[in-house]
């Protein structure tokens, strides 16, 4: 009987049936006495000719223990089954060639983090983009997706849990959830953050009930928009917290971590903090996306495989192998030739025990933040020692009790990061990346009530931009349109406006094209920047443009994009060839900023366009 499930599903019911008119799935129904039809049996089960479980992962975690080489765990989705499967074919063709398993990570299109009541409209004009849809994730099992290589579907967002009763009634072993830094760390979707971290635990009562596989919680995000390692493990116990009173078992449950390549002793110290504390039984470590990389496939994936040798000396479970970030959605083809680079890395790389002072130093440095932070959120008047984090001391808190806490950290400042964008979540923090490519905290920007005698904090001299009152004339309406969460880039540009001496209305990620324009006519804002990294620029950006000629504001803004044009690998180059012959003119803006792209080359074209057109 799974009655936490059957209790979510009548609690939300109203949003159980939108998802399944918003994505055309058949998802379970409440009868008059309440009980729940169309609702799987747990896991094991046979799924399409497959005993299907999320202990088929974790022995592929035992697996990693045993051998001392990760698991690959790829990213590839596509947006039809049949393009995923087709295009995952070419991963595990490669995979029976090195005579190894995947544990296959097949990315969900980004309408996934919205809201299916109430965000809708975001929803249509989003489809069909950034990897696979609902019913997708069911068409792929049935032709033949996981039968060998284990699989799981992100989740995150509004409504997690919602996906998660999709992707168990497909018929996938695993899922991720991110309950506390997938919210705090992109705002993705449109509600509130309290209603996402309940949602993030009514998604963990259901793999728990149905023995998912779940990744908890990511210092990934948190690390990739400008967070400490210290913050990230402090949420990523939070979130193991979470799903300890949610019943998940430590086999199921696994934590996600960024390795940056950049200096190996520092990968290893956050290494060991997080395998020192965290409960769950797997480690799933990722490389750094935001570096920077070279815009070529064959030098990125260079790039990318470089990390493998952190991953493998720091005992990782899974690794996930990179083939292109800046050339959008890969092909199978890339991913398999990323797979076997990260393969020759491990199986080339001497497993050795490294012992170093600076190791142990920085590793120190991370647990006595976290546990400061953990302090901070719990109010413990006293120091935490890392030993103290387990299941025992969760079960102290009831799960409403530590969801207040959570959510009450985020909106005091006490859980931050420079590039939060959680709409009602208090930003403070300014971190600053090392020479010894540590991220630590800038004086005078430490979390907000705890204890900045044990935050790591630089001694490098680092600039802090004033805020101070615009100095131009003009003023910017910046914005993400459709269904992008993605919030790095703009952050990045915004903050290139503002220290131009621009004033800046941010809408953050997520909004209609249509809203932005009107909030520029408003405002009466001379300059509109729209981005969308799903490739959708082509069919959203001439939509800000309309209704500015419809509010008759076209003469008078500057209408400026970034972003990716083409979503997919193979579209990269045609698009970018045409912008080069073209213009962008076929976007319908005046001009385009995409991916590697200097801001302050932005501002400067900006000032340059204001002026010849006369505004």
């Amino acid at each position: 009987m799974q009655e936490k499930t059957w209790r979510i599903i009548a609690e939300d019911y109203e949003r159980v049936k939108a998802y399944a008119e918003t994505f055309a799935v058949p998802m379970p129904t409440l009868g008059k006495d309440g009980s729940v039809d169309g609702m799987p049996a747990p896991y094991p089960r046979t799924v399409s000719g497959v005993e299907r479980s999320g202990y088929r992962i974790y022995e592929l975690a035992r697996q990693a223990e045993k051998t001392g080489i990760p698991v690959q765990n790829p990213i590839l989705g596509r947006n039809t089954a049949e393009e995923t499967y087709k295009e995952s074919l070419e991963m595990y063709n490669m995979a029976e060639k090195l005579g190894i398993k995947l544990f296959h990570f097949v990315h969900s299109e980004a309408t996934r983090h919205i809201d299916p009541l109430n965000g809708r409209e975001l929803i249509e004009q989003s489809r069909g983009k950034g990897g696979i849809t609902p019913l997708g994730e069911r068409q792929l099992v049935e032709l033949g997706g996981g039968a060998t290589h284990p699989m799981r579907i992100n989740a995150t967002g509004d409504t997690p849990h919602l996906s998660i009763i999709n992707a168990l009634i497909a018929g996938f072993d695993g899922t991720d959830i991110g309950p506390v830094i997938h919210v705090h760390f992109g705002g993705r979707g449109i509600h509130d953050y309290k209603t996402k971290v309940v949602n993030g635990y009514r998604a963990l009562e259901i793999c728990a009930e149905s023995n998912m596989f779940v990744q908890i919680e990511s210092h990934k995000h948190l690390n990739n928009i400008g967070g400490t390692d210290g913050m990230a493990l402090a949420m990523c116990l939070l979130a193991e917290g979470l799903g300890i009173l949610a019943g998940l078992p430590p086999e199921l449950s696994a934590v996600q971590m960024n390795v940056a390549g950049l200096n190996l002793l520092g990968d290893l110290a956050a290494m060991r903090a997080f395998k020192e504390t965290m409960w769950s039984k797997s480690l799933i470590v990722v490389p750094e996306t935001f570096q920077n990389p070279p815009g070529d496939l064959i030098a990125e994936a260079a790039h990318f495989a470089r990390m493998a040798i952190s991953a493998k000396l720091g005992g990782a479970h899974f690794y996930r192998p990179k083939a292109a970030e800046s050339v959008g959605i890969p092909t199978g083809g890339s991913m398999a030739k990323a797979i076997w680079g990260t393969q020759n890395v491990f199986e080339s790389t001497v497993k050795v025990e490294i012992s170093d002072p600076y190791i142990d130093a920085r590793k120190t440095e991370i647990l006595d933040e976290a546990m400061a932070v953990l302090e901070g959120v719990l109010g413990i008047g006293r120091t935490l020692a890392p030993s103290e984090i387990n299941e025992r001391f969760w079960r102290g808190y009831e799960s409403d009790e530590l969801i207040e806490k959570i959510v009450a950290a985020g909106k005091a400042g006490i859980m931050d990061c420079p590039r939060a964008g959680g709409w009602d979540l208090k930003r403070h923090v300014r971190t600053h990346r090392d020479k010894d490519g540590i991220k630590r905290y800038v004086p005078g920007f430490t979390p907000l009530g705890v204890d900045t005698a044990r935050m790591a904090i630089t001694s490098e001299a680092v600039e802090v931009p004033v805020v101070k009152k615009p100095t131009r004339k003009h003023k910017m309406v910046l914005a993400t349109v459709g269904a992008d969460a993605h919030v790095m880039g703009v952050n990045m540009i915004r903050e290139a406006f503002e220290k131009a001496g621009y004033e800046v209305i941010y809408l953050r990620g997520m909004n209609l094209p249509e809203t932005v324009a009107e909030v520029a006519a408003e405002a009466k804002a001379e300059i509109v920047g729209v981005t969308n990294l799903l490739g959708l620029g082509r069919e959203l950006f001439p939509r800000v443009q309309k209704r500015l000629q419809e509010l008759g504001m076209s003469d008078k803004v500057l209408l400026i994009a970034g972003g990716r044009i083409a979503e997919k690998e193979e579209e990269h180059a045609f698009y970018e060839e045409k912008i080069a012959k073209e213009g962008p003119g076929f976007l319908g803006v005046e001009n385009f900023f995409g991916p590697g792209t200097d801001p302050d080359q932005c501002v400067e074209w900006t000032a340059k366009a204001l002026e010849r057109k006369g505004l």
